[in-house]
């Protein structure tokens, strides 16, 4: 039943090509997938001769262009203006032994409960050979990963996850969910732990070493380095799926062992990244599950963040248990950027998941699109019609899911409201009126529908594949 965007300076859509599992996937990866498949122990001895010219160039073409540069200040553009000489050199070094892992740039960028989340950003040659690396790992590790697992995985995406959420619970005896949180899990993850889940199924000491030297080159920030001996910074090309590795073994593989040979009543997980939900029938074995999960995560030197870790009740039968009991309307838990709320079909009152945007995320999204606005004051109205219109379509792809569209009506309306006073404070004597912006509004923000399915015709597509 079970299954973030990337940030910047990472690749452009997944970990790898959209086309892999079809033409683009040479034959060797192919086998490699196969015998992954068939044998679940099988360690493999030789993958890096799976790192080719081709594969390295397949790997540049993927990253995003405009994004930020390392600690080498070697742009994207710059490095293809000679790419043919560039990739032959850097094949040369990886399968010499002498490629060499530069520091990443530390850099932030602020969370939605005012923090700062810290970001890595490689130089040009790592993020093509950690593409190219992750490309192979992938024909291995997709084999492996569980279906409740979805986050930076190919063909999969926070929107698949959301739905099996939301299918889950109506299909799932789920009357409790523990919304769940690791504390700081990229800045955490143990090296010697992650290698030795690595070992399980890669043998190429080769793949390995260049591994330990992303995961040990440490960080620059103010031109001053700084050792790392433990975590892998988000914002590097490889670091999602080494994530993924990692949560494998320490959590995926133990609570489908859990919920299969231990569980009394119905169990539903789903993770994206660092981020899970999961749903249990009965209150005692959910908080005899929480007391386990915290000795298990200790145990990998990982832990819960407890202010954003809560057992709610919540499902198909919440609403009335609470009632029963002289209680408001059941919680809700966010995930994804999304409030999950237990609610009911209007027509035959059916018990249905809503999914709102998060109030938080909302109001820091209007708040950046104000301040940016102020700045673009004095920008051609064109021009700045053309970038609004760009950020507000890609928040409707987002979050236009069934249910929500009265949400990003507020949305819209504020944005068109903050653009009216950015337009009018051009100069004292503005004539924007509301008939001129109610024109420009017409032209530059884009018309608010519907942008997914529902949950279940979705799920049942992509599972039925």
């Amino acid at each position: 039943m079970e299954g973030r965007p990337l940030t910047e300076g990472n690749v452009s859509r997944s970990a790898t090509r959209r086309t892999q599992g079809r033409e683009s996937v040479s034959s060797g990866l192919a086998i490699v997938r196969k015998r992954a498949r068939e044998d679940k122990t099988l360690k493999f001895t030789a993958l890096l001769h799976h790192v080719t010219i081709k594969q390295l160039q397949e790997s540049y073409s993927a990253l995003k262009p405009n994004a930020k540069p390392g600690v080498d200040e070697m742009t994207w553009k710059n490095y293809g203006t000679e790419l043919n000489t560039n990739l032959k050199y850097l094949h040369e070094k990886v399968h010499a032994g002498k490629f060499k892992a530069l520091p990443s740039k530390r850099c932030y960028i602020p969370k939605a409960d005012g923090s700062q989340r810290p970001l890595g950003i490689a130089s040009i040659e790592d993020k093509i050979v950690q593409h190219a690396v992750v490309t192979v790992l992938n024909a291995i590790y997709e084999t492996d990963f569980l279906s409740f697992s979805y986050g930076f995985r190919p063909k999969r995406n926070a929107h698949n996850a959301l739905d099996a959420v939301a299918v889950g619970m109506k299909i799932k005896k789920v009357n409790w969910v523990l919304d769940a949180d690791i504390q700081g899990f990229f800045d955490n993850m143990n090296h010697e732990w992650l290698l030795e889940f690595l070992r399980h199924r890669i043998a190429d000491k080769r793949v390995l070493r260049l591994i330990t030297k992303w995961l040990k080159a440490g960080v620059s920030e103010d031109g001053k380095w700084s050792e790392t001996t433990k975590g892998s910074p988000q914002g590097s090309v490889i670091s999602p799926l080494l994530s993924n590795i990692y949560l494998h073994y320490v959590l995926d593989l133990w609570v489908h062992a859990y919920r299969t040979n231990k569980a009394k009543g119905d169990i539903l997980i789903v993770r994206y990244a660092d981020d899970f939900i999961i749903g249990f029938k009965l209150k005692s074995e959910a908080n005899e599950f929480v007391l386990h999960l915290k000795k298990r995560l200790a145990k990998f030197n990982l832990q819960l963040q407890e202010n954003k870790t809560k057992l709610i009740r919540f499902g198909q039968f919440a609403k009335q248990q609470r009632k029963d009991r002289g209680e408001r309307k059941p919680e809700t838990f966010e995930f994804l950027g999304f409030t999950h709320i237990c609610a009911e079909t209007h027509l035959n009152h059916k018990f249905v998941v809503k999914r709102e945007t998060s109030k938080k995320r909302m109001r820091k999204t209007l708040q950046a699109i104000k301040v940016e606005l102020n700045k673009r004051r004095h920008m051609p109205v064109v021009q700045t019609g053309k970038w609004l219109r760009s950020v507000v379509q890609g928040y409707f792809n987002y979050h236009a899911v069934p249910g929500n569209l009265k949400i990003l009506s507020s949305f819209k309306r504020e944005v068109s409201l903050n653009w009216l006073k950015s337009l009018r404070r051009r100069s004292q004597r503005s004539r924007m009126t509301w008939e001129r912006f109610t024109k420009l509004q017409t032209i530059f923000i884009p018309p608010l529908k519907r942008m997914h399915n529902y949950p279940h015709e979705r799920f049942d597509v992509k599972h039925a594949q």
